[in-house]
């Protein structure tokens, strides 16, 4: 895979919502304790796999939230 030159920061993804969840993850950003204290400490490549993995826990939980379709009632049949 070619790599891409970086010609800025990456920016924090923090969005300002500084709360944990009972899991440890920002509420706002989804970064662990951890990610969030080492942010300014780390790489860029270690910042794009933090991206990735808040990525990731972002999917799970519009997974786990998403309610099952419930069927759509039927119209009785006019014939």
């Amino acid at each position: 895979m070619a790599q891409q030159l970086e010609f800025f920061d990456i920016p924090s993804p923090c969005r300002g919502i500084c709360q944990a969840d009972d899991r440890g993850f920002c509420r706002g950003c989804l970064r662990s304790r951890e990610e969030r204290f080492g942010w300014m400490q780390m790489s860029d490549a270690q910042k794009r796999d933090v991206l990735r993995l808040c990525h990731q826990r972002l999917l799970r939980l519009q997974r786990a939230s998403k309610q099952p379709d419930e069927p759509l009632p039927e119209q009785p049949s006019l014939f």
